[in-house]
């Protein structure tokens, strides 16, 4: 079960490094709203894409189907996953059919879901990581802590050491051109030797029976144009129906992850290339289940753009780590619920309930109202009886005005005590009250 409150307290241990992160991701936060200004449709394809998404996931067996005979008359070869286990027992059985010893693999939440690299470790098969973030996290030994900027917890003279360990930089050399130089030439070693490839899978278009990969770093390109197997893991809710609709969806994304026009290789795969082999793994893992909730399946229009991990002031004050879970965030916590409420219901109330990620999810998922319904969910079905008696106190205060103001002149007495009481007070300098409420001095003006 996690704990995030109890887990923050690591990351809030350096408050100087609480509030660099928190900088950095308020940084990629304004290059979004940079990037949008002069869209002025920004809007209309945001309800777009929530449409088309909503649209897919309610017809979602049709276009499953679809897809599936598309992909198979151009030479792909589908296989089906109902959860972890099976995905990475298809992924190891194509490995072992074709005598595959060593992968590389791009960016894809999906094989972080499954666990996948050290299930093939285990199995003797080597797996690289090629998305520089990523191989930092790997070479470190530790999970991505944002869904697009997996190393966004590390300094880059944190990631200078790693490099002078792992990879024989120089010492004390942490200029991240410097860094990132001798990475590629390590990870251009593991190109050329390795002899498969493994994806993620940003859009799956049922219309053509393709799929489309979107990076910055063309490492998804150069793995599957040199290994001679190529396998692609996706969710089911990553297909939408026609390929006229990936305009709407490239435009989103890019702009809402980073602040870009458009990702740098937007790589479109729609068969095998000559004497070589694609797979497409498609997974459910409870996506299926989520679908069935009226009230929860729109979090499953999600398109791993991290905008909402961004704008989020607990995400951002927190760390990815923290959340316990694959996808940290509002998302995250969202996703997290929607699978598990017993085990994750702490990430519920990991918000502030401010609606930011709502305000700039490009799918318009209203995370902060998906966020409070789990919250209802907890209080109703997992609440020990102390928690359900606070929060049926404190709803009969706030709905009765008097009870309201005889609370408020309660914690005016009790102030200077709150910080050592209150989970909110702790690392936070509390606003001091008014002498005087708006009320008494309404009524001394005007009465």
């Amino acid at each position: 079960m996690s704990n995030h409150r109890i887990d923050t307290k690591k990351f809030l241990s350096k408050p100087e490094y609480a509030k660099w992160h928190d900088k950095a991701l308020w940084f990629v936060r304004l290059k979004r709203d940079n990037a949008i200004k002069n869209i002025h449709e920004w809007e209309s394809l945001r309800e777009n894409a929530s449409r088309i998404k909503e649209h897919t996931l309610n017809n979602l067996g049709y276009y499953l189907q679809e897809f599936e005979k598309n992909a198979i008359k151009n030479g792909i070869k589908i296989h089906y996953a109902k959860d972890v286990n099976e995905h990475n027992k298809i992924v190891y059985n194509i490995l072992k059919k074709y005598n595959i010893t060593k992968v590389v693999k791009s960016k894809s939440m999906l094989t972080e879901e499954c666990k996948l690299n050290p299930y093939l470790e285990r199995l003797g098969i080597e797996i690289i990581d090629t998305d520089l973030g990523e191989r930092i996290v790997q070479l470190n030994k530790q999970t991505p802590s944002h869904i697009v900027l997996p190393a966004i917890h590390l300094k880059k003279e944190e990631i200078g050491k790693l490099f002078e360990e792992k990879l024989k930089t120089k010492k004390g050399n942490s200029d991240p051109t410097y860094l990132t130089n001798e990475a590629r030439k390590d990870l251009r070693k593991n190109f050329l030797s390795a002899q498969g490839a493994i994806t993620g899978v940003n859009f799956a278009i049922s219309q053509t029976g393709g799929f489309v990969v979107c990076t910055n770093e063309g490492n998804a390109d150069l793995g599957t144009s040199l290994a001679k197997v190529h396998i692609a893991c996706m969710g089911v809710e990553k297909l939408i129906p026609k390929l006229s609709h990936l305009g709407i969806f490239t435009r989103i994304l890019a702009r809402s992850a980073t602040g870009q026009a458009i990702t740098t290789y937007t790589t479109h795969f729609n068969a095998p290339a000559y004497n070589k082999e694609l797979h497409i793994v498609i997974v459910d893992n409870k996506r299926s289940s989520i679908i069935q909730k009226q009230k929860h399946k729109e979090a499953l229009k999600c398109i791993r753009c991290g905008a909402c991990m961004n704008t989020c002031p607990v995400y951002r004050r927190s760390g990815g780590h923290s959340y316990n879970y694959t996808i940290p965030g509002p998302i995250g916590s969202v996703l997290a619920n929607a699978k598990e409420p017993k085990k994750h219901y702490d990430l519920a109330f990991a918000s502030t309930l401010c609606g930011s990620c709502t305000n700039v999810c490009p799918a318009k998922i209203e995370l902060h109202k998906q966020l409070l319904s789990f919250r209802n969910e907890y209080i109703n079905n997992y609440a020990t009886i102390k928690k359900r008696f606070i929060y049926k106190t404190a709803a009969i205060i706030l709905k009765n005005p008097k009870y309201l103001i005889l609370t408020i002149k309660l914690i005016k007495l009790f102030y200077p005590y709150i910080n050592k009481f209150s989970l909110w007070g702790k690392k936070r300098e509390l606003p001091r009250p008014a002498k005087k409420s708006f009320k008494k001095i309404y009524k001394e003006k005007y009465e």
